[in-house]
């Protein structure tokens, strides 16, 4: 299991790649609907905000599984999100 400042770093580069890829899908696709992309935006903030205080959560008892559990809502959440921007090109 990775430490907890490498889950940390995934979790900024993951959601903060999504957000780069929505402005570059705006800046190639200036007709898109910009409602809907700001919303996939202050979505990804939210989940990065929820990933953040999950993983700093020191009252669970299984620290390694909890962190797994994270790492893996992570990538879960994350591919919805992508898929929201899929659809939205």
């Amino acid at each position: 299991m990775a430490s907890v400042r490498d889950l940390k770093k995934d979790i900024n580069y993951v959601l903060g790649d999504i957000i780069e890829a929505v402005y570059i899908m705006e800046y190639a696709n200036p007709k898109t609907d910009k409602k809907k992309s700001e919303g996939i935006i202050d979505e990804a903030i939210e989940i990065f905000d929820d990933l953040i205080a999950k993983v700093n959560d020191r009252k669970v008892d299984n620290k390694k599984a909890h962190l797994k559990s994270v790492s893996k809502e992570l990538e879960d959440r994350g591919r919805a999100l992508i898929e929201k921007l899929n659809k939205l090109s």
